[in-house]
């Protein structure tokens, strides 16, 4: 079910714990993306790290031998967690493992870097060795391939258009041309064969947040005129590619 947002200005305690964020999810048409271009240009900050605006999210994920991830995501269950591999603008200067951890309608993400040789293991389904000296978080995915038989699945791409701010923490990203691909052996080349999964026009919003949204963000992105969504795009993309 679609999660209720937090009114404005209001600071929302959850049974989530710290580190659990808000996370609302919009479908929205290329035209709102221009208009709120335009409308948060002028109240928020453009994310540091998108050089001309935006940047390309790569993401490699896992899934079990019994598709858990997928299922749980299909059903709604609570909690969930999903792990995957990112780089940006297909570039391997920062890889990233992360695990994003959905609970009581707010997420949690953690993550740690990656080597390039470590990355090319994991992309063939190999667990890495050494588990003492590894991260705890990629201990745990060491643990879920060793005993769930946990591999990759899907590649999901997109451009993303991100602003911040910094009272309540707030990410706002305008998410466009959502594409998937069953190339796993490809997830480092700099471009690989795509798949668009939504809609001639549509794109994706997405409002991050701590405790609280700023009233006039919300009145900016005119949040009451549009449909929540529980939107996924690792769902999305292996519906297509499964």
């Amino acid at each position: 079910m679609p999660q209720i947002l937090t009114p404005p200005g209001v600071s929302v305690k959850t049974a989530a714990g710290p580190g659990f964020r808000h996370e609302l999810k919009y479908l929205i048409t290329a035209a709102q993306v221009e208009m709120l271009k335009s409308r948060l240009t002028g109240i928020l900050t453009p994310d540091s790290h998108a050089v001309g605006g935006s940047y390309r999210i790569r993401s490699l994920y896992f899934d079990d031998y019994d598709d858990r991830c997928f299922y749980e995501n299909e059903n709604g269950v609570d909690p969930r967690e999903k792990f995957r591999i990112r780089i940006y603008n297909g570039s391997t200067d920062r890889i990233t493992l992360e695990c994003k951890r959905k609970e009581r309608g707010k997420t949690l993400k953690t993550a740690c870097p990656l080597t390039l040789e470590q990355t090319k293991q994991l992309m063939q389904g190999i667990p890495l060795g050494d588990i003492a000296r590894q991260p705890p978080l990629l201990q745990k995915l060491t643990a879920r391939m060793l005993t769930a038989r946990m591999r990759p699945v899907v590649i999901v791409e997109y451009d993303r258009v991100p602003y911040v701010y910094r009272l309540g923490n707030v990410r706002i990203t305008l998410d466009t041309n959502i594409s998937s691909s069953s190339e796993i052996s490809r997830f480092l080349e700099p471009e690989i064969p795509r798949r668009p999964v939504m809609p001639l026009g549509q794109q994706l919003l997405e409002v991050k947040y701590d405790e609280f949204l700023p009233d006039h963000i919300y009145r900016s992105l005119s949040l009451n005129n549009l449909s929540q969504t529980a939107f996924s795009k690792y769902y999305l993309c292996r519906k297509y590619t499964r």
